[in-house]
């Protein structure tokens, strides 16, 4: 399985980003997409890589972090095997490098996972607020 991110850069406060997770490998033997839960990550500098919002059962159920519910929006195109985290009204304090992870066969909701229970990982896309 390889994860993909894309969309980071320089944006002003008040901005906004889409950023991609394209997942390759994933599909085989009956595997779908679908049978994932994948979560998007961030990493400030000098700080914890923490859980900004996820999505398992095929998008039936999308999870928001606090922080971002109501300016972040993650969605999943399961015929491309991509997920996007529309980010708007961003703030400094979201720059960060920004990661997408992949668990296959989540048992819970993805909320229930945390970066440790990931097993796949991108390179990850860095996103930067600053006037």
């Amino acid at each position: 399985v390889q994860l993909v991110e894309s969309g980071g850069g320089l944006v002003q406060p008040g901005g906004s980003l889409r950023l991609s997770c394209a997942a390759s490998g994933v599909t085989f033997d009956g595997v779908t997409f679908d049978d994932y839960a994948i979560g998007w990550f961030r990493q400030a500098p000098g700080k914890e890589r923490e859980g900004v919002s996820c999505i398992s059962s095929g998008a039936s159920n999308v999870y928001s972090a606090d922080s971002v519910k109501g300016r972040f929006t993650m969605s999943g195109d399961s015929a491309r095997n991509t997920v996007y985290l529309q980010m708007n009204s961003l703030s400094p304090k979201d720059t960060a490098v920004y990661f997408c992870a992949a668990k296959p066969f989540p048992y819970y909701d993805c909320s229930a996972y945390g970066p440790l229970d990931y097993d796949y990982w991108g390179q990850g896309t860095e996103v930067t607020v600053s006037s």
